[in-house]
């Protein structure tokens, strides 16, 4: 059976997810959909974009990826197909693909949504059904949606780095409020080039260790290690480190926000020095 992913930023509290799976077992009823998550943050690209290249690794080969996240940043007139490492990733024209493939994916076509039906959420959603369809009948990409010859790209949020340190945005806050950092492991091992480290938040909270997992240390101690998806992240073996520290995440919307503010920031960075 085809796979499809399904990833959002409508919460759960309506009947939008329900529906769009209503379009998706109409357009086939052999679909197995996998939810990724509901409970996005509006807005906050840099994290949809961590959620999505997270998952999307684990999944095999033609499983189609469909991403509904700030559908309306601007008023919709087509929505996006592309092909991406063996997959397909469909989402609204809005930079989201960009900051998932790293760069413009090889493969990309227009869905243009028909002009003669307002530009809903179900519309967008609508035509990505009918092309999920077309992907499972083994129509190309070609055949499936119009060429473009320019698409909205917005870059990953990046780590800021100078010879002696680097310094990561919090991408995301779980419900355990661990702390996850827009620093790798391959990021870290490259600018550290093996020298000693202390990873500095909050002023006066210092980690100078990585360790595998949250059982490296003792029940209330701070741990830093990089989690199953290669980032880093800080926490407190059963406790809230997110909530201890004050920590906030990276969103758009605070960038904008502290910008006004004259740069009086509203999260946190988390810097790494080394010796």
């Amino acid at each position: 059976m085809p796979i499809i992913t399904l990833t959002t930023d409508f919460g759960q509290q309506d009947y939008l997810v329900a529906a769009v799976k209503g379009q998706l077992y109409s357009a086939n009823r052999n679909l197995t959909i996998v939810d990724i998550s509901h409970q996005l943050s509006s807005f906050n690209y840099p994290q949809a974009a961590y959620f999505c290249d997270s998952a999307f690794r684990y999944f095999p080969s033609d499983t189609i990826h469909v991403i509904l996240v700030n559908m309306f940043d601007d008023k919709p007139t087509r929505m996006l197909l592309a092909c991406h490492n063996e997959q397909y990733i469909a989402c609204a024209d809005n930079g989201l693909l960009t900051m998932i493939a790293d760069g413009t994916p090889s493969e990309v076509v227009a869905l243009p949504l028909p002009e003669s039906m307002l530009p809903t959420t179900l519309t967008c959603t609508m035509v990505i059904a009918n092309a999920v369809q077309e992907i499972v009948q083994g129509n190309t990409l070609k055949h499936i949606g119009k060429p473009v010859t320019s698409i909205v790209e917005k870059l990953r949020l990046k780590y800021v780095n100078s010879p002696t340190t680097m310094e990561g945005q919090i991408l995301y806050i779980d419900n355990f409020e661990n702390v996850i950092v827009n620093i790798t492991k391959d990021d870290f091992d490259r600018e550290r080039n093996g020298r000693s480290f202390k990873i500095v938040f909050k002023r006066d909270e210092v980690i100078d260790t990585i360790s595998e997992s949250y059982a490296d240390v003792m029940q209330g101690e701070k741990v830093a290690f990089f989690n199953s998806a290669g980032y880093l992240e800080i926490a407190i073996n059963k406790g809230n480190a997110a909530g201890l520290f004050g920590l906030q995440g990276f969103s758009e919307a605070m960038q904008k926000q502290s910008i006004a503010l004259q740069n009086k920031w509203f999260y946190q960075t988390v810097k790494i020095f080394f010796e």
